[in-house]
């Protein structure tokens, strides 16, 4: 006896939707090159050829498969013929790490996904454990890398005249989108969503800060986290591949190679830029994204829509406001983000 239950995830450990997930219905997709290899998915409602528009959606950070698996094994007690006998009932529990709702995704367009280096599509999450080649090859330059070349696989030999070509990020996507803008001349819409504006070393110091302006800790504190901050910051620049090296659990190497200021990869871009920014925001202080509006004020640049969730959290989520009330559940919002982005899109 065999069935299977979705659990759909946006982070390890919080559950956002019953959305299915269609992990099945992904078509894979291989570039090969002189010394490396990219894997795509393409999600495509009816034959990829005969769309007009590609969506690609780049995810946050860490070595995460795109779908873990778990089989869960339960003994239950049957009666047969009045004979009661033990059976092994066997569950497959799918967490997927793709936050959208591919039922409602828009007809005429194709979903891709690039996997990260080193990353399977799909592992066992009780065996599954990062590599080391995904250590090795985390950096922002690799990502927008592995972006420009499935934007220009997919136009070569599948949608060769798009209508459009979107890109949306979130959290660590974020920054490369920023840079990928304006790197492929083919996008003609990009989705920055829950990033900041400063180097990514910037926003712990603004919550250092924050946590001083809330009365957490008093500013003589702030000063000695602030002072361990920097020393931080010159340890890992000073040794920027190292991928033994931890800090927040992350490599020295993913640090070092993701500290670009957003912004100045964002004031790059000239094609229609939508950036949506979490009030709540516990990952990237809210402080850090306002630079974004005022710098394209600044710079007289007219390509930019900046909307606010202010109850949202890092993953446009609504928390919960009582995690002792049993009855009480998170209210997943990123359904409510990708509308408004999509009626942007295509207005």
């Amino acid at each position: 006896m065999k069935f299977v239950i979705i659990i759909l995830t946006m982070m390890p450990f919080l559950t956002f939707g019953q959305y299915d997930p269609k992990m099945e219905e992904y078509q894979h997709k291989r570039i090969i090159t002189k010394s490396d290899t990219i894997n795509y998915q393409i999600y495509s409602k009816g034959n990829i050829k005969e769309k007009n528009k590609i969506l690609i959606y780049f995810q946050g950070s860490g070595p995460t498969p795109l779908f873990r698996e778990t089989t869960k094994s339960d003994t239950i007690k049957v009666v047969e013929n009045g004979i009661t006998k033990d059976i092994i009932e066997k569950s497959i529990i799918i967490n997927s790490f793709v936050p959208f709702d591919l039922d409602s995704f828009p007809n005429d367009y194709i979903f891709v996904i690039i996997s990260k280096k080193g990353v399977p599509f799909s592992a066992d999450r009780d065996t599954y454990k990062p590599s080391q080649t995904f250590l090795e090859n985390e950096s922002l330059n690799y990502r927008v890398w592995q972006g420009d070349e499935v934007i220009n696989d997919l136009t070569k030999y599948y949608i060769k005249n798009p209508n459009k070509v979107v890109i949306i990020g979130h959290s660590e996507g974020s920054d490369v989108v920023a840079k990928l803008g304006h790197t492929n001349k083919k996008i003609t819409h990009i989705g920055f969503w829950a990033g900041g504006g400063n180097t990514q070393y910037y926003d712990f110091a603004l919550f250092i800060q924050k946590d001083v302006q809330s009365g957490k800790i008093t500013q003589t504190e702030a000063v000695d986290s602030l002072e361990g901050l920097f020393n931080d910051i010159k340890n890992i620049e000073s040794d920027p591949d190292n991928t033994e090296k931890q800090w927040l659990g992350n490599s020295y190497r993913r640090w070092a190679h993701f500290s670009e200021p957003a912004i100045d990869n964002l004031l790059k871009i000239n094609k229609p830029l939508f950036v949506a920014v979490a009030g709540k925001d516990e990952s990237v202080p809210i402080e850090s994204s306002l630079l974004i509006p005022i710098e394209f004020i600044r710079h007289k640049k007219t390509n930019l829509t900046f909307k606010i969730y202010p109850d949202y959290d890092h993953s446009f989520a609504i928390p919960m406001q009582d995690e002792d009330d049993e009855d009480e559940d998170w209210i997943w919002e990123w359904k409510k983000v990708f509308e408004d982005f999509m009626k942007w899109v295509e207005q």
